[in-house]
């Protein structure tokens, strides 16, 4: 590891406890402009777990103090009853489509993250999961905690044990097989992060509107790469939350996890084009093995501030 890196790791490196919610709302009444902050729930086909989510935060984070001023999950296309669970509990609920309707929707997780900037105002974003199990409030508090305290932190993961069933440490599949080593190797510099394709991160809105967003499961990477290279690494943090549970992918759709992730990182590398951005898979049919090719996610939205829709709505 660099030495670089061991330094960060103990300047940029904490503890949800670190920061009491005490601590945090005197933060926010001593300057609550710029320490808005907007809860973003992406949500596709999660009636089962999202309710849970939503309620923790508008009982934990809302009402029994103020800390978050905005609840929103973005549903992309949801089949089962997620939206009304998630306007039950306490949320506002809008549709992927709705939002920015002249470009088309793209399917994938990235793509509401960056429409999720059109339709929120706080200075901090923080995007959660929607399949966690056993939430906890500090998921939400202990990533904003970061950049409500220190003007210097800029986009802060969530680190976490990751258990597989009921066997610890064993989940983070993908991270392990092809993000930790693509990091390691051609950018080192997050090496220490634990968790970098956690789907829990806080981000002052002033960089995320900078950075484009792959639009599929590459995001995550995407903007751990890029907000590296636009703000440095002493900007960057993470925060240890505790345990995260939750609904874990078979086989097969972590192949095409793990070639989203690796196209991004190739982009970013060369900012070149694949020969060919798909990916081939087995499944046993009934004479044999039958193949099944998917597209690799290509497709990266740009900075947000080159959306006149947005550069009109913050104008305003």
């Amino acid at each position: 590891m660099l030495e670089e890196v061991e330094r960060w790791l103990t300047r940029r490196s904490w503890s949800a406890a670190d920061r009491p919610l005490d601590r945090l709302v005197a933060a926010r009444a001593r300057d609550p402009r710029r320490g808005s902050v907007s809860v973003v729930l992406p949500a596709l086909n999660e009636e089962a777990t999202v309710g849970a989510i939503v309620e923790t935060i508008r009982v934990e984070l809302m009402e029994k103090v103020q800390l978050v001023d905005e609840l929103l999950v973005i549903d992309s296309g949801s089949t089962d009853a997620t939206a009304e669970v998630a306007r039950k509990a306490g949320a506002r609920v809008v549709h992927r489509d709705d939002v920015l309707p002249r470009i088309p929707a793209l399917p994938g997780k990235g793509e509401v993250l960056w429409r999720s900037l059109l339709v929120t105002e706080g200075d901090i974003v923080c995007f959660i999961d929607a399949d966690l199990k056993d939430f906890s409030a500090d998921f939400v508090s202990g990533i904003i905690g970061p950049l409500l305290t220190d003007p210097e932190v800029q986009f802060v993961k969530a680190m976490y044990d990751r258990p597989l069933g009921d066997t610890a440490g064993q989940g983070g599949r993908v991270t392990e097989l092809v993000a930790r080593p693509l990091l390691n190797l051609h950018w080192p510099q997050l090496a220490g992060f634990v968790q970098p394709l956690g789907g829990e991160y806080a981000v002052r809105r002033s960089l995320l509107e900078r950075l484009p967003f792959p639009v599929g499961y590459g995001v995550e990477l995407g903007l751990l790469v890029d907000a590296l290279h636009t703000v440095g690494l002493d900007a960057l943090a993470q925060v240890d939350v505790g345990v995260r549970k939750h609904r874990h992918q078979d086989g097969q759709a972590l192949g095409r996890m793990a070639a989203a992730i690796y196209r991004t990182a190739q982009l970013r590398l060369s900012r070149g084009h694949l020969v060919r951005p798909s990916l081939t898979q087995f499944e046993r049919g009934e004479t044999g093995f039958v193949p099944r090719t998917h597209a690799v996610d290509t497709e990266e939205r740009p900075p947000m501030q080159e959306i006149r829709e947005y550069v009109s709505r913050r104008a305003a």
